[in-house]
């Protein structure tokens, strides 16, 4: 009943995130030509909640975010997050930029760990040049998964679930009249990283 009430409040906000959606998409698009053509629709979500599978019934989001990546939101492609969202509230408790993939099915996990295991190196180098950004621990196994070397100097990162970067965007990064320069700036660091897991997609 609240939200049809105020549906053009929602309708107001979500126009002003899908102009900024439009420009950010451009600007990864300057330096990842893989994302060049994106629709602001093939990287937005809807506001509605998929209740069915759920402890929590609320029908709406409390946040708004934009993925791009290659062919869009569901093309199984690592890529960047944009997340809005009021500080210690929702589901992340707050807006961040993150790069990587979430959750990615387990033929894809493991070839993302095989990459690792392989380049270890090169995948520490990508961590590195992330400038801001860290490594998401949340998710992790307690042992190496079978088929990879317990002993191995990448060990830490192979038990890893999820596979993303990520940055908090507080009120001092998002108001800034320059926020988008930098969002992108942001993302451009994370282009070897994103690049390293899409091989591994690939």
């Amino acid at each position: 009943t609240w939200f049809e009430a105020n549906k053009n409040r929602y309708r107001d906000a979500k126009g002003e995130f899908d102009e900024f959606v439009g420009r950010l998409i451009a600007g990864i698009a300057s330096f990842d030509a893989e994302v060049a053509g994106l629709d602001v629709r093939d990287c937005t979500y809807r506001i509605y909640r998929d209740t069915r599978f759920s402890a929590d019934k609320s029908p709406y989001k409390t946040h708004m975010g934009a993925y791009v990546c290659r062919g869009g939101k569901k093309s199984g492609y690592s890529g960047y997050y944009f997340h809005l969202e009021p500080r210690g509230e929702g589901y992340l408790g707050g807006s961040m930029i993150v790069t990587g993939m979430y959750m990615p099915p387990s033929p894809v996990l493991r070839s993302i760990r095989e990459e690792i295991a392989d380049n270890g190196e090169g995948f520490l180098e990508t961590l590195a040049a992330a400038e801001g950004f860290e490594l998401n621990r949340d998710a992790v196994l307690r042992r190496v998964p079978a088929g990879f070397p317990a002993d191995s100097p990448y060990a830490e990162y192979l038990k890893l679930k999820n596979v993303y970067l990520e940055r908090a965007a507080d009120e001092d990064f998002l108001l800034r009249p320059d926020m988008l320069e930098r969002t992108v700036r942001a993302f451009e660091t994370t282009l070897p990283f994103n690049r390293l897991i899409n091989r591994a997609v690939e």
